[in-house]
Parts: C-alpha cells; structure tokens; sequence
C-alpha cells in the first residue's frame, strides 16, 4: 500500500484505534481493525529456526512450539564468516516463515559478546561489531529477500541475563558508539530491516524503549531506519514515554492497559496525536509490506533443510588444534566414540529460540550413512552424566577401556543445558568436573585422543596439552552430528573461525571485575577494550584467539598492495592481496584485515577487524582477493565534535591469520581534513597548543616578542647545578598550563596573557 494511501487510513481510524494498534493482540500476534481491512499478523522468536507456538504460547520456551528445523545457532554462524551461506539461511528462514504464515522472526540476536560468562551468548553473534553487524546483515538480507520481515535485537547494549531487566548498562559515548552501536549501524543501514527488537535494560539510566536518543535521534534520523521498533517481551515501563521516545509496538497483549494510557494522553494534551500517527504509518507500513507479498505456494521442505543445516555447520566448525595431522581420521581406524554427546548432542541453547526440532542427527546416527566411514571399526562409550556433574567411576572406566584399545578416541563434550541459557548468567568457564576427568583419564592412556566440544560460549580447557585435537562445534543445530563426522573423516574440510577469544581463564576477561554490576547497575569500565582489542592490546597470551582456525590444507599469502600511500580521510583506500592454497586438498580460508594505528594522541586499540572475505581454492589455485576501505576504517569517535574522526598519521594495513598473527602489512598515511574546534583558556597546555600548527605559529610568535626584551633575564636565571635538565624542562614546558607563564617567564603579564589567549581563539 503506497504511504499516502496508508495516511488516508489512519485518517479514518478512531483515537482508541489507533492506540490499539501499539500493543499486541496476544502474545504472538499484533492487533488488526477488521473495519479498515487491517489484518493481524502473526511474529515468531528466531532466530536459528522457526519457534511458532499456537497454544500455551511462552517466551522462554517451556511449551512446545510446532515441529520445526534447527540450524546452527548465531556462536556457530558467526565463526563460519561465510556471508553468501549466512544469507543462505535467511532466505531458508525466509520461506520457512511464508509456509507458516509468519510476518517477521524475532532475529538476529546481534549483541556484544562483552564477557564469555552472558548466558545468552551462544547467541549472540561476536565480540567484534564489524563481524557482528556484517553477518546479520546476511541474515537480514536473505529473511527479507522472502518478503518477511526481520527483528535483529536486543537494541542495545544486552550484554547480561543478571536482572536484564532493571539492570543500568553504563557506558561513555565513545564505547557506545564504536561498540555496542557499531554491532547495529551498517546492518540497519545497508538491510533495513522491518523492525527493530529494543532490550530490557536501562542505557544510562534510561530504560532503551524510552530513550528518544538511540530510538529516534540515531535509529531513524542518522541511520534512516524506517521500520517500527517493537518491545521484548514485557519490557514496557512507561508506555506514553517510550511512544514519545519512538517505540511503536508494545508486546505481548497489554489486555487494554496501555492503549487506555495513550488514549488518555492525547485527550489530556500531554501527548500530541500527531506522534501516534507517526507511530501508526510506521507499524501499517510493515503490516502491508508483509501482507502485499504473501506467498501462498510456499511449503515447508523439512529433509532439504535439514541437509542445508549440516552444510551450514560444516562451514561452522572451528578445528582448533589438530597436533601431529590427527585429523582427519583414516577409515581404516579403529575408533572409540566417547561421550554422552556422541548419542544426544547438544545442539541448542535454552529460552525463547528453542526449537521443537522434527529430528535430531547425533554422531553415531551419521556414521550410517557418512562417506569413508566404516561403523564396524567405532565403538562408544557414555564416559560421563552431567545432569548432576558426579564423575560415575563406572562410565569413566568402561571409556578408558575402550580408548586403550582404539587407536584414536574422539571424546564429545561440552556444556549441558543448564550451564547456560537465557534468563542467567554462567557463574565461570568451567565445563563439568565429570567431563574434565574423563577427558584425563583417557587422554592418559590414548595418545591419539582429539575432543569436540559441544557449547555456546568459551570455556577453560585443562587438559588441552594433553590431547592431539580439537574441534569446536559449538551448539550447531539438529544435523551437528553428520557436520562432525564430515569434519572428523575429511569429507569436509574445517574452515570456521573464532568470532571470539577463547581466554585461558575466566580471571584474564576484561570486564572481570565488573561484569553483572552492582545495585543494578552495570558500568562497562573497560570501554572500547572489549575481547581481542584488549588482549592484544596488553599483548596477553589467551588459548584461541580471535579469528583462529585450522585446516587439513595450507595456504600462503603474498604480494599485499594499496592503490595508494598517502590520501585524505574521505579517499577510498583500494587494498589486493593473493592467496594460494598450498595443500593437497580443496579448502575455504577466511581472510582477515586489520588496521593498526601507528603513534597518535588518542587511546586505541592495538589493532581493529575492518574487513573480511571467505575464498575457497583447490590445490596449488591462487586467488587475488580486494577490499575497500573508507574513512570509518581509520576513524574513531570523537566526544568533543561528536562524530567519526580520523587522526592524521601512519596506519598499518594488516592481513592476519588471526587477531595476534599478522603475516603481511603495508603503511599508509591518512590526512584528516576534519578540524576539531578548539577553545583556548588560561587552563590549556603548551603541548596542547603546540600541536596545533596554526596555533604554534601565533605563540611563537608571542614568545618571541615577549622573550626578545627578556633574553638576558633568563639567561642569568639559567641552572648550573644539574638539578635542571633539557628533558626536565621539555616535560614540564609540555604540560604547563599558560597561566603559570605568570610566575615563570618575566615580562608575561595578566594582559599579555589574555592577549595571547584572544589570538589564539580567533584564528
């Protein structure tokens, strides 16, 4: 419906239904006015597969919801960094929904993975926004391609289960912007996603569906979002508030409540019926973009995608130490499968995205029927029970057993459900005492002992010396066991990668001493040194770090170019290098950029992730991969202009393997043409005027006069003790307010020095 035509509607609509249409009808479907031909649509939670719940409808997942696939959750796709197959899964998602008659899902979950212990986090996408905010753009693109809309939350800075909904996340406007913001802006941007999810919690004191700042002023005037913005679920606090601050749909059902408050607002003039309008064509917008492109042919194609789920997870799977070529195992091989999640893996967190998966692929089901796989030569072994982590010494003995007379033992461990899910916070990154004396006590009699592990977020690996391999799988959906066994047999070659830092120990994270808050507040002390960009920064040694991951071929780079070595902040900068796969078999690599900033005045990290690319290349094939960088790549936000600036200077263009091994660099120098205005006071510093050239010239200049009549004076003043010395006085000179000129350099007066300070300001 064009928006005109959408205007003439709320025209005719009555105040009370108009006010309607800001709440849910129930707890998954908005509100309708049959009269005007407004349908009601039906939401459904994401955002790895379709949760829709007809009756006994919930928000955490307790009922159950129809029979649907589970893909990978967000941990796992984010390490794939593979955008075309993220976009893949949207457009799978996308159909799913038409089939359903689902308007949008409730997704991506694109949060900042400030602490591994956020009990959501598996999630949750990274650690670093740009991989955060360019793989749910993947997802965003491929749901929408199907006209179905998307709800990429929590709108911001959810970064804790811990009272999520009372708690305060208190941030500078630096660490918001380049952050916590950062993880939405280029998706919002670039996808326009239908509508937006806002969080919980408080930012800054202000709870986020009422904060005017991020929901009008930066979603909608500076990122041109054009959607409605919608609550989680019961995080409404003042309903006339947050319509005001640009929050268009309350869910779920408020039974009438709220719709009265607003009504009773318009009446009493505290709320001007022009907002409500605004907040009406925003919400009929989406409702008729949705109804106008129903597909009615659509069908939900359960074994297709479930096979899409394994291939998607094979791209997913991280091999993280693979010592001595363990991997990838010879069918000839006799091999123990140990492990309760060798039979039911864990595949899926708890809470809102639980799906009701219409089947489930364990290891030993996928050995049925999975290439260059002989099922006579595995054996399996229960090895653990993590419902109580009691270490059963029966299980624990039969495993052994069977792992001395194996010649390779392959131990499927990870985190149960309860260690982590949404609604709590992880209490440490330990995995279950059972499961890491298991891991021991075969590791001590089989050499050849690799471990997958089955979780949502990072955890601490004891016994990592003591085993040959390990894979990540993370929590990879219901075909995860046919994806493992593909990786474990070299029918897939790994190719994922860290989207996070795995850290040796809980102590090294570096909102440690912060994290959860206290009295319901929860300040980010650490700023915009989140994961890698303080690990590296501090040059601290962690288990995996971010971007890390292995393959079963090799790949060189070489000949990094720039089409240029110095331009100004608003050139593109064109960047080529070649990469060869020096192997014997087909393998995907994911190329990495970094940007190092060399010297400058401002506080930053070490180096930052700016671009990205996944390339697969036969054996001995050599690709030449390009990116583009603008000026965000080399700018940081400055609190005084408020905006994106670039500081004059060298930068380091780094291609890494990962976020500590950088292989290739090349410097450039970037100019800034942004100047920053600057107001001088008796307060400002020398070195602060000193680096300014136009404001070096007019001191100078000062200085000159000024010491032109009082050389001499000085110069009998001068120190011949060795008490004072040239470093000595330079240190001094550069962080000496003008106004101690007053006490120190005769002939500088009161007038003299308001003078200075009068020419330094107009120029």
């Amino acid at each position: 419906m064009e928006r005109e035509n959408i205007k003439e509607l709320i025209s005719q609509m009555t105040l009370e239904e108009k006010a309607s249409l800001c709440s849910g009808l129930d707890f998954w479907h908005t509100k309708g006015v049959e009269r005007l031909g407004i349908p009601s649509e039906m939401v459904c939670d994401g955002p790895h597969g379709l949760r829709k719940q007809d009756d006994a409808a919930d928000h955490l997942g307790i009922n159950d919801s129809i029979k649907a696939v589970c893909f990978p959750a967000g941990c796992a796709t984010a390490s794939s960094f593979n955008r075309d197959l993220v976009r893949k899964l949207g457009e799978t998602l996308g159909e799913e929904c038409q089939a359903e008659h689902v308007s949008t899902i409730l997704g991506p979950a694109m949060n900042i993975k400030r602490s591994p212990l956020c009990g959501r986090n598996f999630e949750y996408y990274s650690e670093d926004p740009y991989v955060s905010t360019e793989i749910a753009g993947a997802l965003v693109h491929g749901v929408q391609s199907k006209h179905v809309g998307t709800s990429p939350k929590h709108f911001m800075a959810n970064n804790q289960e811990y009272h999520r909904m009372t708690s305060s996340s208190e941030m500078d406007e630096r660490t918001m912007r380049e952050i916590y913001l950062a993880s939405f802006e280029r998706m919002v941007k670039n996808e326009k996603p239908w509508t937006i999810m806002n969080s919980y919690n408080k930012l800054n004191g202000t709870y986020l569906c009422e904060n005017k700042e991020i929901l009008t002023d930066i979603l909608r005037k500076e990122w041109g979002f054009d959607g409605y913005v919608m609550t989680d679920w019961g995080a409404m606090d003042d309903r006339v508030e947050a319509l005001k601050a640009g929050c268009n749909l309350e869910m779920p059902s408020c039974g009438g409540v709220t719709d009265a408050e607003i009504v009773a607002a318009v009446q009493e003039g505290t709320l001007d019926e022009a907002v409500l309008d605004q907040c009406c064509e925003e919400f009929l917008n989406i409702i008729f973009q949705y109804e106008e492109n129903r597909d009615k042919d659509a069908v939900f194609q359960f074994e297709r995608d479930h096979g899409l789920a394994r291939q998607i997870e094979e791209e997913c799977i991280v091999l993280l130490k693979n010592e001595g070529a363990v991997l990838p195992l010879s069918p000839d091989k006799n091999v123990a499968f140990i492990g309760k999640y060798a039979k039911a893996p864990r595949y899926q967190g708890g809470g809102s995205s639980h799906i009701n998966s219409y089947k489930v692929e364990s290891a030993l089901d996928a050995v049925e029927f999975a290439k260059n796989v002989r099922k006579d030569r595995i054996v399996f072994a229960q090895g653990y029970d993590d419902k109580e982590d009691r270490i059963d010494e029966e299980l624990c003995a039969e495993a052994v057993e069977k792992a001395q007379n194996a010649d390779v033992a392959v131990i499927f461990a990870g985190l149960p459900d309860n260690f982590e899910s949404e609604g709590y916070d992880r209490k440490h990154m330990r995995m279950p005492d059972c499961q890491n004396h298991l891991i021991e006590a075969v590791a001590a009699v089989q050499p050849n002992t690799i471990v997958v592990l089955h979780n949502g977020a990072p955890v601490e690996m004891p016994w990592i010396d003591q085993v040959k391999g390990v894979l990540e799988a993370y929590l990879g959906g219901q075909a995860v066991g046919g994806a493992v066994v593909n990786v474990l047999y070299g029918n897939a070659n790994p190719s994922g990668r860290l989207a996070e830092t795995f850290p040796l120990r809980l102590q090294d994270t570096p909102c440690y001493l912060t994290f959860g808050g206290e009295h319901d507040k929860s300040v980010y002390a650490e700023g915009i040194f989140v994961g890698y960009r303080y690990y590296t920064s501090k040059d601290m040694r962690v288990l995996f770090p971010f971007g890390h991951g292995l393959s079963y071929t090799t790949f060189a780079y070489k000949n990094l170019s720039v089409d240029k070595k110095v331009f100004n902040e608003n050139e593109s900068l064109n960047i080529s290098v070649d990469v060869t796969n020096t192997g014997t078999r087909f393998g995907k690599e994911v190329i990495q950029l970094y940007v190092a900033p060399k010297g400058g005045t401002v506080i930053r990290p070490l180096r930052e992730l700016r671009a990205f690319d996944k390339i697969g290349l036969n054996p001995g094939e050599t690709k030449t991969v390009t990116f583009v960088l603008d000026k965000r790549a080399f700018a940081y936000w400055n609190t005084e202009i408020h905006n994106w600036r670039v500081e004059s200077g060298a930068y380091e263009i780094q291609i890494g393997e990962n976020a500590q091994d950088i292989v290739l660099s090349n410097t450039v120098t970037v100019n800034s043409v942004t100047d920053i205005p600057k107001v001088y006071t008796r307060n400002s510093t020398m070195g602060e005027i000193l680096e300014d050239p136009k404001g070096k010239e007019i001191f100078q200049k000062t200085m000159a006069q000024i010491l032109g009549d009082n050389a001499q004076l000085i110069a009998a003043q001068e120190d011949n003790s060795g008490a004072i010395n040239e470093e000595m006085m330079t240190a001094m000179a550069e962080g000496m307010p003008l106004r101690q000129m007053l006490s120190f350099i005769p002939g500088v007066s009161r007038n003299v020095l308001e003078e200075l300070i009068n020419k330094l300001n107009e120029k």
